[in-house]
């Protein structure tokens, strides 16, 4: 038996329940893993909190992401072996001592990274990698605009744009936020709570607008995100913080400059192995490098998980949060 949080019904932090579950061993195409580190993600929230349905029902263990050892691999599995250090993102079921885990989902987590960085990098710094690599190419010349550009992803995107050699505009809540903001590459940081962020850009622009927004903020931002796009620019919705960007229509986009608009989700975009690996391996390479440092601040127990989920909700916190069995 191990301890795991669990939830029994949907609802609000105080679900998340201490439990001691039964893993079992892995069967065909699955490695066992003890964790040596849990990640904490807003999507967590989602599922908890029923805005998303966990695929098999209820009761569920939350949890996207992890890092640790292989202790078991089933049959056929020549991806892993025991003893290997690995990371993953996906499926749920990360907050618990030990998972199965389908085996083409694990990654080799390099000697020079630690369970803690692993755990809190796979998720953020794969979206972060997607947003900026994938769903549109950011290089020297791009100018972009970040909302949360203090929070997990948003610490991350902004080194790794920068890196890139783009021009980084970034929206924060309060001076503190901003301040941090600042030292994660961004060349400018509107604080939302006391300026207009739409005006800000078209001020910092000339008037031209941004290349692509990205935003995980959802219902508060829109539509102002699509008015900081300069024609044929792009709107990157990746996440529902403050609740899901209301339905509009097609003509929205085409009064601006036709513009384009997508959902992504990090999971599409690592569907298939190979996409799994390139994005995993081109993050350790940046982490490794030194070009993007993983933003830690903090490490929670699982027992916590309450308390972690109401810190992350009020937007307490900066940067990336892990829990350690």
């Amino acid at each position: 038996m191990v301890k795991a949080i669990r939830v029994h019904e949907t609802g609000g932090p105080e679900v998340l329940r201490l439990d001691e579950i039964e893993v079992g061993q892995p069967g065909p195409g699955e490695a066992r893993v003890r964790h040596g580190a849990i990640g904490l993600n807003f999507i967590d929230c989602y599922f908890r909190s029923g805005l998303y349905r966990a695929p098999a029902g209820l009761p569920f263990v939350p949890g996207n992401e992890g890092a640790g050892t292989v202790v078991a691999v089933g049959e056929g599995v020549t991806s892993v072996a025991v003893g290997d250090r690995v990371a993953y993102v996906g499926p749920l079921g990360s907050y618990a001592e030990e998972r199965l885990v389908p085996a083409d989902r694990l990654v080799a987590l390099p000697e020079g990274i630690s369970f803690e960085i692993g755990a809190a990098a796979m998720l953020k710094g794969m979206t972060a990698r997607y947003l900026l690599r994938r769903t549109f190419r950011v290089g020297p010349g791009t100018t972009l605009l970040f909302h949360a550009a203090a929070g997990g992803v948003g610490q991350i995107a902004g080194q790794w744009a920068k890196h890139l050699g783009a021009t980084v505009i970034g929206t924060a809540g309060g001076a503190e936020k901003v301040a941090l903001a600042r030292t994660r590459g961004y060349d400018h940081v509107i604080d939302y709570r006391k300026d207009d962020f739409v005006a800000a850009v078209k001020e910092i622009t000339g008037g031209k607008g941004v290349d692509v927004v990205y935003d995980s903020i959802g219902k508060d931002t829109f539509p102002k995100s699509l008015d900081c796009l300069k024609p044929l620019g792009m709107f990157v919705s990746f996440g529902n913080a403050s609740g899901p960007v209301p339905p509009f229509a097609m003509q929205e986009l085409a009064s601006r400059g036709s513009l384009f608009a997508t959902r992504a989700t990090l999971f599409t975009y690592v569907a298939a192995r190979a996409d799994l690996e390139e994005t995993a391996a081109d993050l350790f390479s940046v982490v490794g490098s030194g070009a993007v440092e993983i933003p830690l601040s903090k490490v929670w127990k699982l027992e916590q998980a309450a308390e972690a989920h109401r810190a992350l909700e009020a937007r307490a916190t900066t940067g990336s949060m892990v829990f350690v069995p």
